[in-house]
């Protein structure tokens, strides 16, 4: 095949993703709008209640990827800001403290508490490596779980808040999917710019990135906030849509588990992969759920263990070229002297390998 040929394929087949993208989100949507016509109320709002959970999934996740997948520092306390961004939403939305701001000016007030959080505990656990940095982001999760439940006089302590009630299927829909859909386009922008070239090189080699003039620390901080921030707006909007916050329901350990496990399912460090390994872990939990439900954390556990022994690049990585790609095994592997493999071959969707990423 000439080059010529190649590159008429290659222009095809980007134009085809283009096309069938641009579809499925126009499907997206005008659901809500054909339900509608269809007269099925109660089915418009199951429907529309599981997509919106759906994509605040794929948000969570993406979010995660930032850290998880670009930078490769694998954080199990990630959900600390979800909660964070859900609590001062409430807390600014409550009558108790005669404030009762608006949604949206809520919202990006649990954002920026959110990230100026990341801030104060992301200069002191990014200097950590591998397990250490993972330890201890998951004891920041359980300390904050703990300070927001004995905060009574402003969190409402293990009582929780009750925020004004707003319930609108649809509405929430959109905006979970606008949310999505923005995220989605960020992640994609920074993986092809030179600030995610640098995250990239962090994440193969920090030293030698250190040692080609990268501000590793700055650049660790940058993401670190900005996943922080984009979390702390999902986590807002949740509790708005669910109405009420306690500890035990907005601090639940098993959310970073899941982000965890959608983002390696889908392929860490790829645009993609958090996207379609967040709806596959939805959908097929639900299905579990409902099948097996007395063996549905058993079968949740096997699953996580048959994707790191069997897909190990994630199901975007089944994709690629050469089936390589970057693991959660080889992420570990090098902070205790077993170096792996970490070729940058590009994931469905992507334009090649990054400039600045070590082999």
């Amino acid at each position: 095949m000439t080059a010529l040929a190649t590159l008429e394929q290659q222009a095809r087949t980007t134009r085809n993703k283009q096309i069938a993208l641009a579809l499925l989100l126009l499907a997206l949507l005008i659901m809500p709008l054909g339900t509608q016509v269809a007269d099925q109320t109660w089915v418009t709002d199951s429907r529309l209640f599981q997509f919106t959970q759906v994509f605040m999934l794929i948000a969570l996740a993406s979010n995660w990827n930032l850290t998880g997948g670009f930078i490769g520092y694998v954080d199990f306390g990630h959900a600390v800001f979800f909660g964070l961004g859900a609590y001062a939403t409430g807390v600014m939305m409550t009558n108790q403290h005669s404030i009762q701001w608006p949604f949206w000016s809520a919202v990006i007030v649990g954002a920026i508490v959110a990230a100026i959080f990341a801030v104060m505990i992301g200069f002191p656990t990014l200097r950590l490596k591998g397990p250490y940095f993972s330890i201890a982001m998951l004891g920041t999760f359980v300390a904050m779980r703990e300070i927001i439940r004995v905060s009574k006089p402003v969190t409402g302590g293990g009582v929780g808040l009750t925020l004004p009630p707003y319930l609108n299927r649809a509405l929430f829909y959109y905006l979970t999917l606008g949310l999505a859909v923005a995220i989605i386009m960020f992640v994609w922008w920074i993986r092809r710019s030179e600030f995610g070239s640098s995250l990239i090189a962090i994440r193969e080699d920090e030293v030698g990135a250190e040692m080609r003039g990268i501000n590793t620390t700055l650049h660790k901080i940058t993401i670190f906030v900005i996943a922080g921030f984009l979390t702390g707006i999902v986590g807002g909007m949740w509790a708005y849509q669910n109405t009420f916050i306690d500890p035990d329901v907005v601090f639940v350990d098993s959310r970073t588990i899941d982000l965890v496990m959608m983002t390696m399912l889908g392929g860490l460090g790829t645009v993609a992969g958090p996207v379609v390994g967040a709806a596959a872990i939805y959908w097929l939990r639900d299905v579990v759920w409902a099948a097996f439900f007395d063996w549905h954390l058993m079968i949740q556990g096997s699953l996580l263990i048959g994707i790191v022994l069997f897909v190990p690049t994630g199901l975007v990585g089944l994709f690629r070229r050469n089936g390589s790609g970057t693991t959660l095994q080889s992420l570990w592997g090098r902070y205790f002297g077993t170096r792996a493999e970490h070729p940058n071959e590009p994931g469905p969707g992507e334009d090649g390998p990054i400039e600045g990423a070590q082999p």
